[in-house]
Formats: C-alpha cells, sequence, structure tokens
C-alpha cells in the first residue's frame, strides 16, 4: 500500500535516518522500535504527509486510506463522544448516523470501557486519556486500510488492553505500532522495523525473535570488526617497519593502498543514550515495614476493603495484581498514607521512609514549575552539579531543565517524577505502572536499578517483562480480598491456571483463598479430609518453594565473599601495584560487590524469615 524509497530526513545539517526505503502491504503487522530521538514519530509524519523528506520518494496505492492515533493530545470540539466515534478520518466532519455505524461505535466504545451515559458527554469535557480513547475507537469504527499507532497503550487499563489487543488481532488491514510494551508487540506483530543510527533495519518476527536476532547480528558484526581490525594492524605494522627499506618500499606502499581500499566494518553501534541510573541505598528499616490491621475503606457507598489484614516485611517485591476497580492503586494509597481508612490501624515500621510514584503523575509535580525548580524542592540538600548530572542521566539537557512541567511530555513526566524520588530516597517504594511513558531502553534501566534496591518494594504494573524481572513476590487482589502468593511472577501462572500471562493480570480467581484469617469454624471436621490434605500439600509446596530461594540466595552471598576474598588477596600482593589502573580497578569492584552483597543478606535475611514462619504455619 506505503512504499518508501531512499528517504532521508534532515535537520539544520543533522541527518536524522537516510535512504530509508519500506513497502507496507495490507496484511503486515509491523512494530517501530528504536531509542528516544532515532526519528520513529518524524518517519510516522512523513508516511502520513505531514512532513516532507530532504530526499527519496513515498508513493500509495490509489485509494489507500490511513488512519493515525498519536501518542498525545489529539484534538475534539464540541462533538459528542459518539459523533467523534463516527466522525470521518479526515476533518470534523460527522458521519451519517445510520443504524450499522452507530451500532458498531457502541460495541467499539464498550470494548475501551465508556459506558452507554458517556455516548452523550460533549468530548472536550474528557480527560486526555479518555480522548485518546475516544479517537482510537474513530479510527476502530473507519477501519482505515493501515492503522498507525504511537503507543496507543499508554492510556489503557490492562482489561480496556486485553479487549483491544484482540481485536486488532483480526483487525482487517495493515498496522503499524511503536509500543514499549513487549508483551503487546510479542502478540501483534509479524515484523519489527529498528529505527537506529540513522539506519532502518527490518527483522521478521515478533518482538523477543527481534532481540535474538539483533544480538545474533552484533555479534557477527563484532567478529568481522576485530578481524577486520587485526589484519589492518598487520598490514600496517608491515608497511611501517619496511617503508624505509628501499627493497621493500613498493611492498610496504601496495599494504598501504590494501588497506584503503578495505571496504571497512564499523563497530557495532553502542547502546543508544537512555536512562542510566541506581537508586542510592536508603537506610534500612526494621523488619516489619508495614501492618494494617482491620482496615475498612469505602469510596461513599461503596465498599472496597473491609477489615483488611496486610503485612509488607523488609526486603520483599511484590506486585498486586487483579481485575479493574478491585482495590489494587487504594492499597497502594492506604499504604502511602494518601488515603485514610475509616477504620482500623495502619502501622509503620522503625526507620520506614516512603516513597510513593503515584500513576496520576501530575499528582507528584507542580505544573507552574521549571524542571530544574521542581527537582530542588526535595527536603535534602543538593548539590546542583550533581542535580545536573542526574538530569543529564533522565535526558534533560541544556534547555530541557527550562522547560515548564506543564508542557512535558508524559515520559518527561515519569523520569522527572523518578528523579525526585532518588533524590530524597526510600526505604520502601509504591509505585503504581511506573513503566507508563517510558521507552524500553529507560525499562530495563529501572529493572536493573530496582534489582539492586535494597529497600521494600510494592508496585502495580501491566507490563509483564517488567514483572517478571522485578517480583518476588504476589498478591491478587479481588473483592476486598488479598490472596498471596510466596513466588514470583511464573509461579503465580502456574497457580492460578490463567490463560495466558497477561490475562492473569486480571484473572478474578474468585475462589482465591484469602491473606486474612477464614471465617472460624464452629467444627474442624466441616472441613472435608480431602480440603485438609489439599491445604498441607499447598503449604508443603510453599515451604519448598522458599526453602528454594533461601538456598538459592546463600548460593550468591557465598559466589560473592569468595570473589570479595578473592579481591582481597590480589590487593596484598605486591605485583599488583606493577599493573596501571589495576588497583583502582579492584578497588572499584569490591565497592560494588559490597552494595550487592548488602542486598543479597536483605533478601536472605527477609526470605529466612518468611520461610521460618511458613514451617510453623506447615506444622
Amino acid at each position: 500500500m506505503f512504499t518508501l524509497s531512499e528517504v532521508t530526513k534532515s535537520y539544520g545539517g543533522r541527518t536524522l535516518f537516510e535512504d530509508v526505503t519500506l513497502t507496507i502491504n495490507r496484511t503486515d503487522r509491523l512494530g517501530l522500535v528504536g531509542p528516544n530521538g532515532a526519528g520513529k514519530s518524524t518517519l510516522f509524519k512523513i508516511i502520513l504527509g505531514q512532513e516532507e523528506a530532504t530526499t527519496g520518494r513515498i508513493s500509495s496505492q490509489r485509494g489507500a486510506t490511513v488512519g493515525f492515533l498519536p501518542q498525545e493530545s489529539a484534538p475534539v470540539g464540541e462533538e459528542s463522544v459518539l459523533e467523534l466515534a463516527t466522525s470521518h478520518l479526515h476533518g470534523d466532519e460527522f458521519g451519517g448516523f445510520d443504524g450499522s455505524l452507530v451500532a458498531k461505535a457502541k460495541r467499539i466504545l464498550k470494548g475501551l470501557s465508556f459506558r452507554d451515559a458517556d455516548y452523550d458527554r460533549p468530548a472536550r469535557t474528557l480527560s486526555g486519556g479518555w480522548v485518546m480513547r475516544a479517537h482510537l475507537a474513530r479510527l476502530l469504527v473507519q477501519e482505515p486500510d493501515l492503522l498507525m499507532l504511537d503507543e496507543p497503550t499508554n492510556h489503557l487499563d490492562l482489561e480496556t488492553l486485553l479487549w483491544f489487543q484482540e481485536y486488532l488481532e483480526s483487525y482487517p488491514g495493515g498496522i503499524v505500532l511503536i509500543s514499549h510494551d513487549r508483551e503487546f508487540l510479542n502478540t501483534l506483530v509479524t515484523g519489527i522495523l529498528e529505527l537506529r543510527a540513522g539506519q532502518l533495519f527490518s527483522y521478521a518476527g515478533n518482538y523477543d525473535s527481534f532481540v535474538e536476532q539483533r544480538a545474533a547480528r552484533e555479534q557477527q558484526q563484532l567478529s568481522a570488526f576485530k578481524n577486520q581490525q587485526k589484519e589492518i594492524a598487520r598490514l600496517q605494522e608491515f608497511a611501517d617497519r619496511f617503508r624505509a627499506k628501499a627493497s621493500k618500499a613498493s611492498q610496504a606502499q601496495a599494504k598501504l593502498k590494501q588497506i584503503a581500499r578495505m571496504d571497512k566494518i564499523d563497530a557495532p553501534e553502542a547502546a543508544a543514550a537512555t536512562v542510566d541510573f541506581s537508586f542510592p541505598q536508603p537506610e534500612p528499616s526494621g523488619q516489619r515495614v508495614m501492618t494494617l490491621k482491620k482496615i475498612d475503606f469505602a469510596y461513599g457507598e461503596h465498599t472496597v476493603y473491609r477489615g483488611l489484614d496486610f503485612q509488607a516485611e523488609k526486603g520483599e517485591r511484590t506486585v498486586l495484581v487483579g481485575p479493574n476497580g478491585a482495590g489494587k492503586s487504594t492499597l497502594l494509597k492506604l499504604l502511602a498514607g494518601v488515603l485514610k481508612p475509616q477504620g482500623g490501624e495502619r502501622e509503620i515500621g522503625l526507620r520506614v521512609k516512603i516513597g510513593y510514584f503515584s500513576q496520576y503523575r501530575s499528582e507528584m509535580l507542580d505544573a507552574s514549575r521549571t524542571v530544574l525548580e521542581e527537582v530542588f524542592d526535595t527536603p535534602r540538600l543538593v548539590r546542583e552539579t550533581d542535580v545536573r548530572a542526574l538530569l543529564g542521566c533522565f535526558l534533560f539537557r541544556e534547555d530541557d531543565v527550562k522547560k515548564r512541567v506543564k508542557v512535558l511530555s508524559g515520559g518527561e513526566k515519569s523520569r522527572l517524577a523518578l528523579i525526585k524520588l532518588l533524590l530524597d530516597p526510600p526505604n520502601f517504594l509504591l509505585m503504581d505502572e511506573p513503566t507508563t511513558h517510558l521507552d524500553m531502553g529507560s525499562i530495563d534501566a529501572v529493572i536493573t536499578a530496582l534489582t539492586e534496591f535494597t529497600g521494600t518494594l510494592i508496585f502495580i504494573s501491566h507490563d509483564v517483562y517488567f514483572i517478571r524481572a522485578l517480583a518476588t513476590k504476589v498478591v491478587h487482589v479481588n473483592a476486598g480480598r488479598l490472596t498471596p502468593y510466596a513466588g514470583g511472577y511464573d509461579y503465580y501462572l502456574e497457580k492460578s491456571k490463567a490463560g495466558s500471562a497477561r490475562e492473569a493480570l486480571t484473572a478474578g480467581l474468585q475462589n482465591a483463598r484469602p491473606v486474612q484469617a477464614p471465617p472460624p469454624q464452629t467444627k474442624v471436621d466441616q472441613r472435608s479430609q480431602k480440603e485438609r490434605k489439599e491445604q498441607a500439600a499447598e503449604a508443603r509446596k510453599l515451604v519448598q518453594a522458599q526453602r528454594r530461594e533461601v538456598s538459592g540466595l546463600e548460593t550468591d552471598i557465598a559466589r560473592l565473599e569468595e570473589r570479595q576474598a578473592h579481591l582481597t588477596a590480589e590487593l596484598e600482593l605486591p605485583a599488583t601495584y606493577s599493573t596501571p589502573g589495576r588497583t583502582v580497578a579492584i578497588n572499584g569492584e569490591l565497592s560494588r560487590l559490597q552494595v550487592e552483597l548488602a542486598a543479597k543478606i536483605n533478601a536472605w535475611e527477609s526470605a529466612a524469615a518468611r520461610l521460618s514462619r511458613l514451617e510453623a504455619d506447615a506444622g
């Protein structure tokens, strides 16, 4: 349908990308990925005709239609939600209200979680996220030949995302999308386009397949580069040695010409600039971080929790899962102290310092301030040089720090909120959808930092990759009941028997056992022998899983201590000091080992304490 031939785009002497050649067919499902600033959105605009290429040609099949969903800020006027959903692809002209079109629009709006009462509501009264949903409904109603979607899942809750993902699987046209959601890409796309270092690379398969192929390609390129550099060095050495000898001068000159004629292989592209940071390790808290006892909470007449009991312990990394409206964000806000319970007690542990990363970043930031002013608004005394260095790590450079918070993109607000947490690090971190608006490189950096974090973490996320990388415990929330799973996300998947890794995030699990003590039984024999055996078997499995975790941590600690001893012994050898830079390298590694060892010991203490309780419960 659409063809780009040798397209180049430059701005003021800087080439964003060059000689891009691409054909998009009606059945294609393509994911466009690449680091921030690589030109993904610009390439979209060129395909859409919103920007002109510097050189090259763009052609399209006659009559082919294209629909575009921007990442943020789609326009609205005076139309209602239903009028917006039935409007034409271009302009503000509303569609004719034939029955089939309206019925289709209502089905799609309902799938995107609009209520019947919303249909006649003026679209301009919606929040930004719901405006984007209404525009998404418009595109799905019109069914253009090519859908171009820029981060379409950013404004969707998990249940809506699952509906949208299933809808796109049977979409009759082509799809090209930019997304940071690996699970979404893995489910939908059959090809990946990577825009990097001014070039467009094409890969067959989903995102996981792309990662494997790219790694193999980079390894091949590295091997070829190293071999060529060795050959160049050999030829250069011959030329340098013999160019002054008359008998060998012609041969030396031939070697130099051979080097000049070589088609030089570039070194593999270094990792693109992205967020690169580690949490400064906070002061350790006590073992019991937070306890909720018999908590009652309601929004007006809607009761969310009655008699809730919950406990967070030092070093745990817990993800909250469950259906929309089950109370996950409410639980996080109760723990953070943002919401006050109507009954019960909230007990904060010894030396606990709470950090709350809200799903709505605007709640954490003052829109009237500049980036620099907002960052300096911290209880701790911070040096400007340290602040600017941290801002640079988070891709706020030069004039970026003078921007007002109100004009920042969603991703910029997320990064700014993370910076504020870093400058005043907590030891009890509560995070609601922390990866929203972050690109993949930034998500990987956050995972690395949180893996090293020695405090306690409770978070909500619909990013399966993020959850798998971090969670050591899962708590299922549904209808005011909490069910803990003493293992990572794969352990939870096995126990919940959900259809897929993503579906398990919103599974109801109506028969799940609550974390609170079960209602008292008047007679012990009310439980059948089969039930008692099943509960005993479940308890044994939990104990075994916890023993494996403790054993794994003990192995890690032993390995780290062995490495620490080896490096310390090396520092005692006189020969070490004759190698330039070696002592600096050893001391640097010893410092990193000390931090990692402290984190592992803290995790082991928490895991061992949990094991003792599980063994006691198992009898």
